[in-house]
C-alpha cells in the first residue's frame, strides 16, 4: 500500500510498467464513490496501472476492490482527513454529515493539493494523468501544475451535469429570480429554485469554502476530457451538447458500469449492515411471480419522518401488491412500530429490510416489476438497466432534474411526490403502485426498450464499450508520449 502521508514505501518502477499510470481520485460520498471504483475496475482490467487516493476511513470502501487485483496493478495513497472547523472530528464522508456538508468536505479536501504535489515529485514513475469527481474541480488546477491531464469523472448524468456547467457562473444571483431558465439547452428546461441541484441554490457569496466550490465546477469544463456514467440511447444530446462547450471530442460515456463484461466487485459486497442477508432476500422473490414486486429504497442519506412512513405503507398496503422496503432506520426509533405493523399486515406479501439491501440483485430479480426511487443517478441507471418501472420521488441534489429526464423526456416514471416534506396522498400511491406493476403500460414498454439499448451499449461493438476502449487507448497513449510528465511540467 503506497500510504503518501505515512511514508511507506512507494510504487515500484516495475510495477508501473504494466501500463501507464494513473491517479483516481474519488469524492467520498457514495454515489460517487461507487461508480468510479467499478470505472477503475475496467481500467485495471484493461492493463492500466492505478494509484487511487483516500482517506483512512473511507479505505474499506476499496477492499471488494483491492482483492479482485494484485498489488503490482493498484495501490494505495492514503492521506489524513484535512481538518475544517464545520466538520466533527471523524467525519470524512458524505454519509456521516449530510448532503449539507459538501461545500465543506469538498473545501477541507483542496488542503491535499500540496501533499499530493509532494507524493508525485518523490515518486519514481509518477502518473501520467489524474480521474477525479467532477465534485474535485480544484484538481484541475492541480493536474495543470503537475503538467498532466485530468479527466473529470461525473457520477450523475450528463443531463444535470449540463445544468451544472451553465449555472456554475450565476451561482451567486440565482436566488435573485424565482426560476432558472437554460434556453439555450436541448429541451429548454427550466427549474424553480428550489428545485435546482443543492450545490448550486446553497451557495453563499464571499465564503472561501463556497468559492473553492464555483471555482471548480467552473474549471471541470477546461478539463482535458470528461467520462459520464451514463450511455448514448439515454442522454446522447446532452452528451454531444457536452463536446460543443468543451470544444474537443474527448467526451466519454461508458455506462451502465455494472453490466460490462469482467464487473467489478460482486454488488452483495457493496453495503453496509443490514436486517437481512442478501440470499434470504433473494429466496422470497424467488417464490414471488414475475414482475409482481414493487421495491422501495431512497438512498443512504435520506430517512422518510413518520407520516411520509405512514403514507407508504397504507399506500403498500392498498396497492395489494408484493413488496420489498429497504428503509434506513435504528432499533430504537419509534417510526419502528409503523413497519412492524405493516409486516404484521401484509405477512407473506412484503418484506421490511432495516438497513442496506442488495439494490442491484433485486433490481435485476425476474419478480421485481417497480421502483419507488429518490431518483439519485446510480439507483436511475440501475433501475433503467433492470427495466423496471420507476415511481420518481426526487428529494434533493441532483434528484428534481433526474426526474424531469425520467417523466417527460423519456417517459418512463410516473411522480408520486417532490420534496423532502412531501406526504403523498395513500390512495393515490395505492392505485399508481397498482398501475406500476402491469406489464401493459406505456412507461413499462419504454423501460423494457431502454433496458434492451443499456445492455446492448455495453456488449462487444456497443456505444460505451467503445467508448471505454477508446478511452484506455487514450490513456495509454499518453503514457507512451509521456513517460515522465515531469519534463514538460507546466507553473500556473
Amino acid at each position: 500500500m503506497v500510504k503518501g502521508a505515512e511514508g511507506e514505501e512507494a510504487m515500484t518502477n516495475s510495477s508501473a510498467a504494466a501500463g501507464a499510470h494513473i491517479l483516481v481520485f474519488p469524492y467520498p460520498a457514495q454515489g460517487h464513490m461507487l461508480p468510479l471504483l467499478d470505472l477503475t475496475h475496467q481500467l485495471l482490467h484493461r492493463g492500466l496501472t492505478i494509484t487511487i487516493l483516500v482517506t483512512p476511513k473511507n479505505l474499506p470502501f476499496l477492499n471488494p476492490l483491492l482483492s479482485q487485483h494484485p498489488p503490482s496493478s493498484i495501490q494505495t495513497l492514503v492521506f489524513p482527513f484535512p481538518a475544517h472547523p464545520s466538520i466533527p472530528p471523524g467525519v470524512e464522508n458524505v454519509k456521516d454529515i449530510g448532503n449539507h456538508g459538501n461545500a465543506f468536505i469538498i473545501s477541507a479536501l483542496s488542503s491535499l493539493r500540496e501533499p499530493i504535489s509532494n507524493w508525485f515529485h518523490s515518486h519514481p514513475s509518477p502518473p501520467i494523468a489524474i480521474i477525479s469527481d467532477f465534485f474535485l474541480g480544484w484538481t484541475h488546477h492541480l493536474a495543470s501544475q503537475l503538467g498532466i491531464p485530468r479527466v473529470s469523472f461525473y457520477s450523475s448524468g450528463a443531463f444535470v451535469s449540463s445544468v451544472f456547467m451553465t449555472l456554475s457562473h450565476q451561482m451567486g444571483s440565482l436566488h435573485q429570480q424565482p426560476f432558472a431558465c437554460l434556453s439555450h439547452l436541448p429541451n429548454s428546461p427550466s427549474f424553480p429554485l428550489d428545485q435546482l441541484p443543492s450545490m448550486l441554490r446553497l451557495y453563499r457569496e464571499s465564503d472561501p469554502d463556497w468559492a473553492c466550490v464555483k471555482d471548480g465546477f467552473i474549471a471541470n469544463l477546461s478539463s482535458w476530457g470528461a467520462v459520464f456514467h451514463t450511455f448514448d440511447a439515454l442522454e446522447e444530446i446532452y452528451l454531444r451538447y457536452w463536446q460543443r462547450e468543451m470544444g474537443h471530442p474527448r467526451v466519454w460515456a461508458i455506462g451502465p458500469l455494472m453490466n460490462l463484461d469482467s464487473a467489478g466487485p460482486n454488488p452483495t459486497d457493496r453495503g453496509g449492515p443490514s436486517s437481512m442477508p442478501a440470499d434470504a432476500v433473494l429466496t422470497w422473490l424467488d417464490g414471488c411471480s414475475d414482475g409482481s414486486v414493487l421495491f422501495v429504497c431512497f438512498g443512504s442519506q435520506f430517512s422518510p419522518g413518520k407520516p411520509q412512513m405512514e403514507a407508504i405503507a397504507a399506500g403498500m398496503e392498498g396497492s395489494g401488491a408484493r413488496f420489498i422496503w429497504s428503509v434506513k432506520l435504528s432499533d430504537s426509533d419509534e417510526r419502528g412500530e409503523i413497519l412492524t405493523g405493516l409486516e404484521d399486515r401484509a405477512a407473506g406479501r412484503g418484506l421490511i429490510i432495516r438497513g442496506w439491501a442488495p439494490q442491484v440483485p433485486i433490481l435485476n430479480h425476474r419478480a421485481v416489476g417497480g421502483f419507488l426511487t429518490h431518483c439519485g443517478w446510480n439507483s436511475v441507471v440501475e433501475g433503467i438497466t433492470a427495466g423496471v418501472f420507476l415511481l420518481a420521488w426526487p428529494l434533493q441534489a441532483d434528484q428534481f432534474v433526474n426526474a424531469r429526464l425520467l417523466v417527460e423526456y423519456l417517459g418512463i416514471a410516473v411522480r408520486v411526490a417532490e420534496g423532502m416534506d412531501a406526504v403523498p396522498d395513500s390512495v393515490e400511491l395505492a392505485r399508481i403502485i397498482s398501475d406500476s406493476l402491469s406489464v401493459t403500460g406505456s412507461e413499462r414498454v419504454r423501460a423494457m426498450e431502454l433496458r434492451s439499448e443499456a445492455l446492448a451499449a455495453v456488449q462487444q461493438g456497443g456505444s460505451s464499450r467503445r467508448a471505454l476502449d477508446e478511452f484506455v487507448k487514450v490513456l495509454s497513449a499518453l503514457g507512451q508520449n509521456s513517460p515522465n510528465p515531469r519534463d514538460h511540467e507546466k507553473k500556473e
